[in-house]
């Protein structure tokens, strides 16, 4: 098990790095934008809605590790389909908490450029969940994903 943690832990830690800290900066830096000279209500809602990102992206990648043994990175997946924790409302949460982080950073830095890099982010991950994940998903785990997906919505919960 603390092999799958720390497993999980560097490429959870890579993804965010790259993903999720240096491209955002990067976009910040080229924009001209500079951090905000006080906390606003604009900061606060930001961060916010950041933290609550961070702490989904947390609890999914903590679910693949305990619940699934495995990662979230697509080369070293879970052995078990995750079903529950933030899986038993929506199908992606990871993604949907990487997007909020991002979307928490625009709003702090009140940035467009960021915001729209969280929207391509967003759309990126729809894609690879749609070309790549979903069918290999359901080529492993076969009548229990295609019955999760029938309860489950890929983005919103199903009522």
């Amino acid at each position: 098990m603390i092999f799958i943690l720390a497993r999980a832990a560097t490429y959870s830690a890579l993804f965010i790095s790259l993903l999720l800290v240096f491209l955002p900066v990067r976009i910040l830096s080229s924009s001209g934008f500079t951090r905000p000279l006080g906390t606003g209500v604009w900061q606060v809602a930001g961060m916010i809605l950041a933290a609550t990102g961070a702490v989904l992206a947390l609890t999914c990648i903590l679910s693949f590790v305990f619940i699934g043994k495995g990662t979230p990175a697509p080369f070293d997946p879970p052995r078990r389909l995750v079903v529950r924790g933030p899986y038993r409302l929506v199908r992606n949460p990871m993604y949907l908490g990487a997007g909020l982080a991002l979307a928490g950073a625009a709003l702090f830095y009140r940035s467009i450029a960021l915001l729209g890099y969280a929207c391509l982010f967003l759309l990126t991950t729809h894609l690879f969940v749609v070309c790549y994940e979903e069918p290999t998903l359901r080529r492993i785990f076969d009548r229990d994903y295609d019955a999760y997906c029938k309860r489950v919505g890929r983005w919103w919960p199903k009522h």
